[in-house]
């Protein structure tokens, strides 16, 4: 097969004749996309910055390279019918030169700048009247030290581009709050401050958009944070009012239209006690498969995987009906010291503890505080599915059972 860029596309010698999506990044996210790119028989190429990283460990066609540099990310998209990503950070303007040479890249730079700077988030989705807190750019003390007192000290100060999992956030005192935002800005940390939220819980929107324009929208997903990473999701949100979660699948809807996103986009969003009830604000974009939505691989028909493959290649998206009243998924990290059991063996354990609970792990190497794997457990009972679900995290994290 010759592409229109007049390259043959061939994987080790043999000629590819079916879909290729390549996915610039290595991780689990783009790991857990290659079961479903094998059941639609999708041939996915990965750009990895290591031949032993997480997905190309079961990937077949890697091309291993840095997603900083133009050349590495134009050998990988050679041939492709799709260029998507894992993560936010690939730079703006390589994004922008593959489309100028005719490749397929989704989402696009105008829809991805929005997930990868916090200020330009928020200022858009402000223009959408979508509901935000009070925000600020700051780029100088002098300007955290207006927000702070006009907030009277509610303040969190966010790096606007590169941080995940808690990193890049801070809720400084008033005491610290100078000498911060100094340091900060003395080490080039681009900067924004917006008011903290009294949450009371997180919640989690989880859109699928194809480029010809159809969407779909999974239930209202309910998450818990621990040190700033996700512990766990619940679908769908428990005790969430209908007209709530009627104005949150739209706010969604909404937002991906409005930004052209094309594939899977997570809006996060906190929830907290308004004047007529629980109402929401939105926290942070994410325009790729999220953790909150891994639930979707065993408690929905179409896994958010499968659809964000769909999505970029502009096929038909599937259905989005959950398969049972609840879904619990529990993030698996590493333990503050790996246990002496090996991997394989507290799989066994859990398998027949469990044997309901689906065991998701990402072929990585143990680090304290690192994520490892998730677990997901689908049920009829909240208080069951998110105790089988727990159970069988710890235990795969510490080979005992809380």
């Amino acid at each position: 097969m010759t592409d229109k860029h007049g390259i043959q596309a061939n994987i080790r010698g043999v000629s590819v004749s079916k879909p290729i999506v390549t996915v610039c990044g290595d991780g689990q996210l783009a790991r857990m996309m290659q079961p479903a790119a094998a059941e639609l028989d999708i041939h996915l190429r990965i750009l990895a910055g290591s031949p032993d990283s997480s997905a190309a460990q079961v990937t077949r066609d890697i091309v291993v390279g840095d997603y900083h540099k133009y050349e590495d990310l134009l050998a990988a998209a050679r041939g492709a019918d799709a260029v998507t990503f894992e993560h936010e950070h690939v730079p703006g303007e390589h994004s922008a030169a593959l489309i100028d040479a005719s490749f397929n890249v989704q989402p696009q730079p105008s829809a991805l700048r929005y997930a990868q700077d916090k200020l330009d988030m928020r200022e858009k989705l402000a223009t959408l009247g979508a509901p935000v807190p009070r925000f600020s750019a700051i780029e100088s003390v002098a300007d955290a030290r207006a927000f702070f007192d006009a907030v009277a000290g509610r303040v969190c100060l966010k790096a606007r581009r590169g941080g995940y999992d808690g990193k890049g956030v801070w809720f400084p005192a008033d005491a610290d709050l100078d000498e911060l935002v100094a340091e900060l800005l003395e080490a080039g940390t681009p900067l924004m401050a917006e008011e903290k939220v009294e949450l009371t819980r997180e919640l989690s929107i989880l859109v699928a958009r194809r480029s010809s324009g159809e969407a779909k929208v999974w239930p209202i997903t309910q998450s818990r944070q621990a040190n700033g990473i996700c512990a766990e999701a619940i679908a769908p949100a428990p005790d969430l009012s209908p007209e709530l979660a009627e104005r949150a699948s739209a706010l969604g809807l909404s937002i991906a239209e409005s930004l052209g996103v094309t594939g899977v986009l997570a809006v996060e969003l906190f929830a907290f006690n308004g004047e007529g009830g629980e109402d929401i604000s939105v926290n942070e974009l994410a325009m790729r498969p999220h953790n909150t939505g891994h639930w979707t691989q065993d408690g929905c028909v179409t896994s958010q995987f499968e659809q964000h493959l769909r999505a970029v290649l502009d096929l038909p998206l599937g259905a989005v009906d959950a398969l049972a009243p609840v879904t619990v998924m529990a993030n698996v990290l590493g333990a503050a010291e790996d246990p002496d059991m090996p991997m394989p063996q507290r799989v066994r354990e859990v398998m027949e503890h469990y044997p309901h609970a689906k065991i998701h792990l990402y072929g990585k190497d143990h680090r304290a505080g690192r994520k490892i794997g998730h677990v997901n457990v689908a049920g009829t009972s909240l208080a069951e599915t998110r105790d089988a679900a727990h159970q069988a995290a710890h235990f795969l994290m510490h080979a005992t059972w809380a």
